[in-house]
């Protein structure tokens, strides 16, 4: 016993000796990364698309286009967050998906379109929040019988998007109370106003977040040691029998020796390099969305709120489901959880000072019924987080729920939420 524990203990310290990877180790690494890779063939084609092809082909190419690089971006904040955490690494995965959001949103608000850049940003948060989470709850589940999470990173989570929603609610509840009472100049002057003022007030919050989680309370935001981490995963496997029970342990002890796979500075290129594709490939997806709707005759909100956002949000999508099957608990949270608070906390409230400051008349007024429809996911959100652990019905669960959303915004009118946009 005590030779096996000297034996352990000298393979843990020739882990720590191991020379960084070299360049030509890191460009094998991203060639065997994924059985996906051979797709990147299509990202060429997807571009040259936009400019030869009908919208058709450009949606579905650049669609393909964006499966490996999404793929390849996780792999890349994975390899990132073996040296900095999966604080950071959520951290950063987070804002390199919401880049793509960020980019479109800009554009179409500098084209007046702020019923597009509203129906978007609702469109991801509710992405993020059940489909994505769901997805992470759904397959780390079926692997796990039961998958931890950090509490503490939860319910400060759950708080800041209830925050969120509040900001959401309040411009609503204002505009269907004073809208009587008042001219609507003078309605729509003040819901500015409180728009304004609201999104100064929520970059304040998400940037004292910023500092809350990176500085002040780091320590509340690691993870579990690897010991702990590995005492924690034995008893919550289900092994259907000796076989598997074998693979499961193998499977355990190479996560537990996984490593960097590229040097530091080439991780973090391949990361630009992939955000930049993949916000060029979804540029190219969306302008072609446009006009497959006016084609198929699809409701302009559903492609808004639902089709949108899993485009644009798809490299999170298979990021957040790859650690959570991984066990990666925390680091998954961070993907999904993490975006929608980006996105309520800070690239909402952005395009809202963008809007002001380009004479745009963006503001935080949804109608009544999108509203409740975010409160009713951060609701939901909150409650199957409340006790730090998931499984996959409580996935399901969320799946679920996200399937009722697009079914009843596949029959909500353009007419309601285009007469609400032009109000304010």
């Amino acid at each position: 016993m005590h030779s096996s524990t000297t034996t352990s203990a000298a393979e843990a310290t020739q882990q720590k000796e191991r020379p960084p990877p070299t360049v030509r180790e890191g460009l094998m690494a991203i060639v065997k990364s994924s059985w996906l890779n051979p797709m990147v063939v299509f990202i060429p084609f997807g571009i040259a698309s936009h400019f030869v092809w009908s919208p058709t082909v450009t949606f579905i190419l650049n669609f393909i286009a964006i499966v490996p690089l999404a793929k390849l971006l996780g792999f890349a904040t994975e390899d990132i967050a073996l040296r900095t955490g999966e604080v950071i690494g959520g951290l950063l995965n987070a804002s390199f998906g919401n880049a793509v959001e960020l980019i479109i949103s800009v554009i179409s608000l500098t084209q007046n379109l702020v019923v597009v850049v509203q129906a978007s940003m609702l469109g991801s948060i509710l992405s993020n929040l059940l489909l994505v989470l769901g997805m992470c709850f759904w397959f780390g589940g079926m692997r796990y019988k039961e998958q931890s999470f950090n509490v503490t990173v939860a319910q400060t989570s759950a708080s800041l998007l209830f925050i969120a929603t509040t900001s959401l609610l309040l411009p609503a509840a204002f505009y269907a109370s004073a809208f009587d009472s008042e001219p609507t100049a003078d309605v729509t002057s003040d819901i500015l106003n409180i728009s304004r003022a609201t999104s100064v007030i929520l970059l304040v919050i998400y940037f004292s977040y910023l500092y809350f989680q990176l500085k002040t309370h780091k320590e509340l935001f690691l993870g579990p040691s690897p010991e702990a981490l590995l005492e924690e995963r034995r008893p919550s496997r289900r092994p259907e029998d000796d076989t598997e029970a074998n693979t499961n342990e193998a499977q355990e002890e190479e996560e537990e020796e996984e490593l960097p796979q590229m040097p530091f500075w080439m991780a973090i290129v391949v990361l630009l390099i992939i955000t930049a594709l993949v916000a060029v490939c979804a540029e190219f997806l969306v302008s072609a969305i446009e006009d497959v709707v006016e084609q198929w005759h699809i409701s302009q909100t559903f492609v808004g709120l639902i089709l949108l956002p899993i485009v644009g949000n798809a490299a999170e999508h298979v990021t957040a489901v790859t650690v959570a099957m991984k066990n990666k608990m925390d680091l998954a949270l961070g993907v999904a959880v993490g975006s929608s608070m980006q996105i309520a906390l800070l690239v909402t409230p952005l395009m809202v000072i963008i809007g002001w400051g380009i004479n745009v008349e963006m503001s935080l007024l949804f109608n009544v019924y999108e509203t409740a429809v975010m409160f009713i996911a951060v609701v939901m959100v909150n409650y199957l987080m409340m006790d730090g652990k998931s499984n996959w019905l409580e996935g399901f669960m969320l799946f679920a729920l996200y399937l009722l959303l697009a079914i009843s915004f596949y029959y909500y009118p353009d007419s309601a939420s285009a007469e609400l946009g032009n109000t304010p």
